[in-house]
């Protein structure tokens, strides 16, 4: 058994008739009209065919009033027995010509018609034929070779005319792509790997990446400022009860009279001061913001390197999403970025479009800058047609005799006449002069053999 016999066995299996399936039902198609040039060319045939025959008829008539003794009956016999072999021949082939296509004089004569009675076979066969010697590993191997993929999918992510109906499409999916995460599998998924994710040596790295974020673009210090902020607003608003606190904490510790002569100015004191440092925290090159912008850093880097620090973060991480208050923050969170997603993914211009658009153009760009990238692509291109070939053959088979079962047969059958009649004509014509030149020639021989055997 050859290699492709291996991977494409042939079966009489084939044969049988294929029934119908949801996936490949009977098409009800009807092939286009005839063309009148084709159907012109094939009635002049079958004239030139049917003249010839006719007149091989005429001629074994006339054969029959030519004189016995003209050229010692020579001229009798060979052009009778040349026009009888003629006719025959001739018969002979238009019987055979029209049983292709239909019964000869309308009688049901065993294995004619075969066009008609074995279009659901050759079908089969015409499907198998395409399937096992045109679709093969090495022919789609070539074929893809020379396509190119990586180009194809180069020029189309490049295309704004194409790109931005595939990012708009895109954009669409993105809601369901929600809701599937939501429910089901991929929920349990999330639900089970994000303590993990956020464990260990992942949520330091998170928050170290975070961080750095915020120090290379100054942000911290705006943290910074609004906790000031926050913490001046607050010592202003609660400005008399700290200063009845620390006036009674005087007392307490110094005795009601110390309380009573300096307890107010005290607190007054204390407070000033405290607004006094709060000030100098203000400038942007102040002592206590370097000190804050330093122990922020240190902090990063223990997070980076300091695998004791990272998991104590992890472990305290792990902690707080396991409080319910926690998560509930975490779903009010994720329900409004969810709702914000969706209706930007809606819109034909949304941000959600022009993100993916943006994502297909640099994909694009570097599938035309990186030729590593388009051989990666050709080569899984290639490997992923040729792993679906075999039931991609089988498919196939089945689709191209689907086809032609569901096919017309009456306009099949003409059509077939159509294309190859004028052809099957001339053979016809071939097989009247065949006969009518083999009729005259063995008349000669068996003439010249009696002579000299008499």
């Amino acid at each position: 058994m050859t290699t492709k016999e291996a991977v494409f066995p042939y079966s009489d299996q084939v044969l049988r008739p294929l029934e119908p399936s949801p996936l490949f039902p009977p098409p009800r198609m009807m092939l286009p009209a005839q063309d009148k040039p084709a159907r012109d060319r094939l009635r002049r045939a079958k004239r030139l065919a049917l003249c010839l025959l006719l007149f091989m008829a005429g001629l074994s008539l006339l054969a029959l009033f030519i004189p016995s003794d003209l050229g010692g009956g020579w001229v009798k016999g060979m052009i009778g027995a040349a026009a009888n072999a003629g006719l025959i021949g001739g018969l002979a082939d238009w019987f055979a010509v029209t049983a292709l296509f239909r019964h000869p004089l309308g009688l049901p004569v065993p294995h004619t018609a075969i066009i008609p009675a074995q279009k659901q076979r050759l079908g089969q066969a015409l499907g198998r034929f395409v399937a096992q010697h045109v679709f093969t590993p090495e022919e789609i191997s070539r074929a893809v070779k020379t396509i190119d993929m990586a180009g194809i999918f180069q020029r189309l992510l490049n295309d704004p005319s194409i790109s931005l109906p595939t990012s708009q499409a895109g954009s669409k999916l993105v809601p369901r792509l929600l809701s599937s995460m939501e429910s089901g599998r991929a929920r349990k998924l999330v639900i089970r790997l994000l303590p993990r994710l956020m464990g260990g040596q992942a949520a330091s790295a998170v928050i170290a990446r975070a961080l750095n974020g915020l120090v290379d673009g100054g942000k911290h210090q705006d943290i910074f400022t609004l906790l000031l902020n926050a913490l001046r607003d607050t010592l202003h608003q609660k400005e008399s009860q700290l200063h009845e606190l620390i006036a009674q904490r005087v007392s307490e510790h110094g005795g009601r009279l110390v309380g009573w002569a300096v307890g107010a100015q005290i607190a007054s004191k204390v407070l000033t001061a405290i607004n006094v440092e709060l000030d100098k925290m203000g400038p942007d090159q102040s002592v206590l913001r370097l000190a804050f912008d330093e122990w922020v850093r240190v902090q990063i880097g223990k997070l980076q390197n300091d695998p004791a620090h990272a998991a104590e973060i992890g472990k305290a991480v792990t902690r707080l999403m396991a409080e319910p208050a926690a998560q509930a923050w975490l779903k009010d969170i994720w329900q409004r970025l969810r709702s914000t997603i969706i209706a930007d993914a809606n819109k034909r211009d949304g941000r959600t479009v022009l993100i993916i658009q943006g994502f297909l153009g640099e994909l694009g760009a570097m599938l035309g800058q990186s030729p590593d990238m388009r051989d990666k692509l050709n080569n899984g291109a290639e490997a992923i047609i040729l792993n679906a070939l075999p039931s991609l053959q089988d498919s196939l088979s089945q689709f191209i005799a689907s086809v032609v079962a569901g096919w017309d047969t009456q306009t099949i059958t003409d059509r077939l006449e159509l294309r190859i009649g004028h052809d099957l004509q001339f053979v016809r014509v071939n097989g009247t002069l065949v006969g009518f030149v083999a009729g005259g020639a063995l008349y000669a021989v068996l003439r010249v053999i009696s002579s000299q055997i008499g």
